[in-house]
This record gives C-alpha cells, structure tokens and sequence, in this order.
C-alpha cells in the first residue's frame, strides 16, 4: 500500500503536515511513503505546467491512502491547500485513492469542517472517503492519544478501503 501525507498549511514544516505524517503512521504502523508539503510548491501552484506541481499531483494521484491536512481558516480549510486540489480533474483525479480529511483547530467550534467541507471537495475529486473527516484540537498535534478514538472506529473501514481496488463493475 503506497501512503501519502498532503499538508496544505502556509506554514513549513507546520503543527498540520507534523498531524498528518502522525495519523498516517498510527494508522498503517510505518511512516507515510510520500509527505507532500503543500507550501513548499510556492508560485508553481498558480502554473498549470509546472513539473513540481504535476509530480506531486501524480504522486498523490497513484496513492492508495492519503491524509489531505489543513489547519481551519475562516472555518474551512486553506486556500493553498485548494489551489492543489484544483490540479486534479474532476471524477476521476483521485479515482482509486482513498482519501482521510484532516482539519486542525484551535478549539472545537469548528470540528464538523473536515467533514463538511473538506470531504464533499475529496469526493468530487473521485477519491473514496469511508470515514469521518478528523478534527484534532491542534495543541494535540503530536499527541497518538488524540487519533486513537478516530483509529478505533475507523482505521480497519480505511485500511481496508485503501487495500481493495476497486474495479469497473463493482
């Protein structure tokens, strides 16, 4: 199973991308295979040939599991983490890739946004979501602890998810 981390936080190395490479390995047991730092694509994300971006896209796109991350801006995910997203087609961009929407916070007001909002645009993207978006109060960052009641519930429905391909017909 190849998984990737996708962090879309305007901040390197961010409390966001440290959540998603956390939730990645406590799900699967190994570090992600591929950590996309969203913001490290800088201006390239604006120009629909740029090599860094379509290897990134191409990347996420031949995953079996990637955690999309993003802190909560003005109760949504980032704009930088949607100028990425519009680089895959619509219905088929993340066709084949099962996808975990993780939103970070600064307290819980906002704890439906992964789900509301983070998840339809996954969906749209063609990625399969069989689990609830996560919302983890971003203290909580580094802490496993925060991810085991969303692991418990969920991690055997996306595991296996992210294990079974899916073929036409099916």
């Amino acid at each position: 199973m190849i998984v990737s981390v996708v962090a879309g936080n305007p901040k390197p190395a961010s409390r966001t991308l440290t959540a998603a490479g956390l939730l990645a390995t406590s799900l699967t047991g190994s570090a992600p295979d591929h950590v996309i730092d969203v913001v490290e694509l800088g201006a390239g994300l604006l120009n629909w040939s740029n090599a860094s971006v379509s290897h990134a896209v191409d990347t996420v796109a031949g995953s079996d599991l990637v955690v999309f991350a993003s802190p909560t801006f003005k109760a949504t995910y980032t704009g930088l983490l949607k100028l990425f997203l519009d680089h895959f087609s619509t219905g088929d961009g993340l066709q084949d890739v099962t996808a975990v929407p993780l939103m970070l916070g600064a307290g819980p007001a906002h704890y439906l946004a992964p789900e509301l909002l983070l998840k339809p645009v996954l969906v749209e993207l063609g990625a399969t979501v069989p689990a609830a978006g996560l919302y983890i109060v971003d203290k909580l960052h580094d802490d496993a602890e925060a991810f085991a009641p969303w692991i418990d519930r969920w991690g055997s429905i996306v595991l296996s998810s992210a294990s079974t391909p899916v073929t036409a017909g099916d």
